[in-house]
Formats: C-alpha cells, structure tokens, sequence
C-alpha cells in the first residue's frame, strides 16, 4: 500500500490550484518583501477571524469521534490553533497597535463567512475524516508555501516584518504538526471505498479553492 495514499490523491486532485498559490501577488509579495503592510494587516485580521472557527471545525471532530485517541488528537489542535498559530496572529497585531478586542470586532469578508460556512457545514453533517479533509488544505498548504518561499527566497526568513510569518510556517514544529494530521486522515479514511474517498477528494479540493479566494481576498483587501 502507498504511503498517505489518501493525502496524495488529494493532493494530486488539487495541484494546479497549489501552484497557483505561489504564483499569487500576496504570496510573492511576503516572499520579496515588497508585500504592503496595509495589505498584509487586512490579511492578519481575517485570518485571525478564522483560525476561529477553523477551531470549532476541529472540535467537531472531538465531538464526532468515537475513539478516545483520536478525540485528544483533535482536542489538541484546538488548543494548539487558540494558543499556538495565533501567536504569529497577536505578535504582528502587537507591532501594528491593533488589540484583541478591536481585532474580534472586525467583519468577516464574504470569501472568509462562505469558506468557514462551507468547512462547518462539513463538520456538523459528516464525519471525522471529512473534517479532516476540510482542514487539511489550509494546514498543509501553508507549510508548502512558506517552504517555497524559504528555497526560492534565501533572504525572506531574515526579512524585518514578514520573517516571522515564513519562519512560523516553515518551522519543523509546525511540519511535525502537519505530519499528525496526515497519519490521522490515513488511519480515518483507511478503509473507505471509493465512494467515500473521491467525497473526501471533493472536500480537500473545495477549501484549497476557498484557499485561493482568501489570498485573493487579501490582495484586493475585499469585504
């Protein structure tokens, strides 16, 4: 049996949309340092926004599991999502004089309320591992950009304002963290049929098109 043959047949249903992030102005803009800051702080807003309902998604899978295992494994990346990415989120609003509260009273951009609709509504009517193919794209493709970044842009991890940001997601903790999702998506869609994989397949490809809006969104600074 091929190794992660479910993550790689996702991934290989969703490549040209993959390849389409690192073309992205906002991608190469944090990769050359030219990204203005102005969009960049639209961007941080947003995704902070999401990271939480990307949180409650993952604690449906607690809800939705069945296996003491595999809920602590999705209890933990609630906790890892509210006090752990959300710190790259906090130390950049603390640059930008931007607190908690004035970020928690910003409104979601359309992309950003129909993506995170789309991933919830997963989450409430289908099961584990389709909630983990909804937030698989987001975890893994970030890690995929800022390793790009980091190989094609030696300088970008030492840049003063978006070092952090490639440093955060190119970081070995983080990919160690995708590598637990992975193995979890293997061992929940294990014995799926085919059936059930190409819904999976459609999952995975629906949020790495989401994926592409929100960079899109950030670009154009679009409510």
């Amino acid at each position: 049996m091929k190794k992660n043959q479910t993550t790689e047949r996702l991934l290989d249903a969703s490549r040209e949309i993959w390849a389409g992030y690192l073309n992205h102005p906002f991608v190469r803009g944090i990769a050359d340092g030219s990204l203005a800051v102005n969009k960049f702080r639209f961007y941080l807003l947003q995704d902070y926004l999401y990271l939480f309902d990307y949180a409650k998604v993952f604690a449906q899978g607690v809800v939705k599991s069945r296996e003491p295992e595999i809920m602590r494994t999705y209890a933990s990346y609630v906790a890892s999502i509210l006090n752990g990415e959300m710190e790259i989120h906090r130390g950049y609003m603390a640059r930008l004089g931007i607190t908690e509260a004035q970020a928690e009273s910003v409104k979601p951009s359309l992309s950003n309320q129909s993506y995170t609709a789309y991933m919830r509504a997963v989450a409430a009517e289908e099961g584990p591992a389709e909630i983990m193919a909804a937030v698989l794209s987001c975890a893994i493709s970030y890690e995929y950009i800022a390793k790009w970044i980091v190989k094609n842009y030696p300088d970008a991890e030492n840049h003063d304002f978006y070092g952090e940001w490639v440093r955060g997601y190119a970081s070995e903790s983080y990919a160690a963290e995708n590598h637990r999702l992975i193995a979890l998506m293997e061992r929940l869609s294990g014995d799926y049929t085919e059936e059930q994989l190409q819904r999976l397949t459609d999952i995975f490809v629906a949020c790495s098109r989401y994926e592409a809006m929100f960079w899109d969104m950030a670009w154009n600074e679009a409510m």
